[in-house]
């Protein structure tokens, strides 16, 4: 691996703390319920980001699984439930990756397809964003403005980081006395107890809402757009091989007491965006999360609260927008612009995985009235 430069470090290190977007509000959720030990969610986290830093040496995304996520919060899972979750959804997510399902889907999908689901992710990251940005205007404006002041410059590497370090400080003047007090200690997981009488919630209500959302934006999406982002690259990034992390590594954390946990289209685009290019961005968070799991652990929560969510919401609506506005959308040919732009409103308004099968089948019927339009 060659060395990098002050430049792309800084890069590394702005974009493995760009995709919080996700990432923040589920965590926060999810402890200030108490459904989990905060030592063995962070641990998850920091060892399934370290371990996709040595496999794809890539800014691969590590993010909570949203759809999981919903009923856990809503339905106030236990922790074996949860842990039993994280069995269900990597066990079926591996079966159908070695039994080459993700990998036929993922070649058949036309192009036109794939581009109208960059654009629905792009506007559903804006779209958060922006709802982000509301709860705080104030910050969320600010931290626009930063941004739009610093990606122009030389600090465009550190843009995400610095934003973010603004915003905490910001936060801290404007209501002081808030700063919690942090006790370092030592902290391991606790081994989860597996009843699989808990089964039966994950089953019924997250599995098939989590693999399709999975199957599409956390493998066969996230492979489309590493291709693009990184076409240098000898080996490009399969829907197998994150199909292979996702099932392996959910298998291995979640009775240590990790959340389930996949990759992510959405987080790949705000990484790069903001200037992340090797594994060294997905360690960093890593390592920042092991730290969170081991020496703070109950405490951590305490410290994650200090940041704005506003600021987050402005590097989501900046990164959405790029990856919304892609070539093929602005200077692509006319003929799959209704494609396209069907697909990504689906996305938006709907779901992925509702949007790739719209799209798939209005490039289908494009195609077949193509043909018969043929003399």
């Amino acid at each position: 691996m060659k060395t990098l430069t002050t430049k792309q470090v800084a890069g590394e290190l702005s974009g493995a703390f760009a995709d919080l977007g996700t990432f923040l509000p589920i965590v926060i959720a999810v402890l200030t319920l108490h459904l989990m030990d905060p030592s063995g969610l962070f641990i998850g986290f920091g060892l399934f980001a370290l371990s996709v830093a040595v496999i794809y040496r890539r800014p691969i995304p590590v993010q909570p699984m949203k759809a999981a996520a919903a009923v856990v919060i809503a339905d106030n899972l236990t922790a074996g439930a949860i842990a039993v979750t994280g069995l269900l959804l990597g066990a079926t997510v591996l079966l159908l990756t070695l039994t080459g399902l993700v990998s036929r889907i993922g070649k058949k999908i036309p192009q036109s397809v794939l581009t109208g689901i960059q654009l629905g992710v792009g506007l559903i990251l804006a779209w958060a964003g922006a709802g982000l940005i509301l709860q705080e205007p104030m910050i969320g404006l600010m931290s626009l403005v930063l941004l739009l002041l610093l990606l122009p410059t030389r600090f465009k590497p550190v843009a995400a980081i610095l934003v973010i370090l603004g915003s905490v400080i910001w936060s801290g003047i404007d209501r002081p006395g808030q700063m919690p007090e942090i006790t370092i200690g030592f902290y391991l997981p606790q081994w989860v107890s597996i009843d699989w009488s808990d089964a039966w919630t994950p089953a019924e209500t997250i599995l098939l809402p989590q693999l399709a959302l999975t199957l599409t934006n956390a493998m066969i999406v996230t492979a489309a757009i590493a291709r693009r982002l990184f076409e240098d690259q000898a080996r490009p990034i399969t829907p197998r091989q994150l199909g292979m992390s996702t099932g392996v590594l959910n298998l291995l954390l979640a009775p240590l007491g990790a959340f389930p946990m996949c990759h992510g289209a959405g987080g790949l685009v705000v990484q790069h965006r903001f200037g992340a290019r090797t594994g060294l961005a997905p360690a960093i968070f890593g390592i920042t999360c092991l730290s969170f799991g081991l020496l703070l652990g109950p405490n951590a929560l305490q410290l994650l609260l200090l940041i704005p969510l506003a600021a987050v919401g402005a590097l989501l609506v900046f990164a959405g927008l790029d990856l919304a506005m892609s070539k093929e959308l602005t200077q692509g040919s006319r003929e799959n612009l209704p494609v396209i732009v069907i697909t990504g409103l689906v996305c938006l308004l709907l779901n992925v995985a509702l949007g790739l099968l719209v799209g798939i089948a209005i490039e289908y019927l494009r195609r077949r009235n193509g043909e018969k339009a043929l003399p």
